[in-house]
């Protein structure tokens, strides 16, 4: 095999297992009536509430549209709310509710157990190995200038 079909092996196997991870995460958080671009604005929100939707759009790497549409059905379920910004009274700030602080820390804990079943099981040595040649992996991704921007 040449170094090319080597590397086209091992991308198509990462494409595969981040296919699976996501659903069987996906399959865990429909236990609280939950998607996976939902629980991705909840969690976010409990790591810095108040960011305008532009900004969370950024962070999660998906497009306003997207945003406003989670957004808007996440306020119909009461699990966040938009409050006006003073500084400009046409954006607004994403904040957590009550109920959205319950469901973000359930999704968490889903999470947190996935990744102690499987990730969890790798010897220390080797996810610290894995751990490099994902952080090398992602600067060569950046380094290809390539939008991030994608759907939700």
């Amino acid at each position: 095999m040449t170094q090319d079909t080597d590397a086209l092996r091992v991308w198509f196997r990462l494409i595969r297992l981040h296919t699976r991870s996501r659903m069987a995460i996906a399959n865990r958080l429909r236990a609280y009536d939950l998607s996976v671009p939902q629980c991705d604005v909840l969690t976010t929100l409990t790591e810095r509430e108040g960011m305008s939707q532009q900004e969370l759009a950024a962070r999660l790497y998906v497009t306003k549209g997207n945003i406003s549409g989670l957004v808007d059905r996440l306020v119909a379920s009461g699990l966040v709310e938009r409050r006006t910004l003073q500084s400009d009274r046409r954006s607004h700030a994403i904040h957590l509710t009550p109920a959205g602080r319950d469901l973000a820390r359930k999704g968490i804990e889903a999470q947190q157990a996935f990744v102690a079943e499987t990730f969890g099981r790798i010897e220390p040595e080797r996810l610290a190995q894995l751990d490099g040649l994902l952080v090398e992996l992602r600067e060569l991704v950046r380094a290809t200038g390539e939008p991030i921007e994608q759907e939700a």
